[in-house]
């Protein structure tokens, strides 16, 4: 039985989630956004080439910042996180060959390229819809959905990040 000095929270919680549970819940909460992401583009593109009545169309422009972003995805989830922490030595004193310095480096390339694909979608909807004024009926979708697709891959890389980061006993290690 717990006593009130070992409670984080006044009332107790209706569930128990461990460590193990509640990491592969959240990997899998990433994977279907991801998935989600990937559907809105191919919807898009499926509406643009099918049914849509008017003169924009889903072309590789608009596919480039979602491969940007899955690009972003890939580097950052792929690095090893204890790399970032137990460089050798590590900083800006330590040469070129520590492998934190190029982690990090990888590192801030990964998230630029979530960034690139984030911002090009925003400024795709902006520049081929908004601008040329299709701004109405089902036209202005195709742009939402590409910015909708990569703030999933945000998301999705986000949620995988920080899952990755957790260690056994539940706390962070970055």
């Amino acid at each position: 039985m717990m006593t009130d000095n070992s409670r984080l929270f006044k009332f107790s919680l209706p569930f128990q989630m461990n460590h193990h549970s509640l990491r592969s819940t959240t990997m899998y909460a990433s994977g279907v956004l991801y998935s989600l992401g990937l559907w809105q583009m191919i919807d898009a593109s499926i509406f643009s080439k099918t049914i849509n009545a008017s003169t924009v169309h889903i072309s590789l422009l608009d596919w480039v910042p979602f491969i940007c972003s899955t690009f972003g995805m890939i580097v950052v989830n792929s690095l090893d996180k204890v790399q970032l922490i137990n460089g050798n030595g590590g900083g800006f004193d330590s040469g070129l060959n520590s492998i934190q310095w190029q982690a990090r480096v990888v590192l801030f390339v990964g998230f630029s390229l979530l960034a690139l694909g984030f911002s090009g979608s925003i400024l795709v909807l902006i520049l081929k819809f908004v601008v040329k004024g299709y701004t109405e009926g089902p036209t202005i979708n195709m742009g939402t959905e590409n910015v909708f697709a990569n703030l999933c891959v945000l998301a999705s890389c986000t949620i995988l990040w920080i899952v990755s980061t957790i260690e056994e006993d539940n706390s962070l290690s970055l």
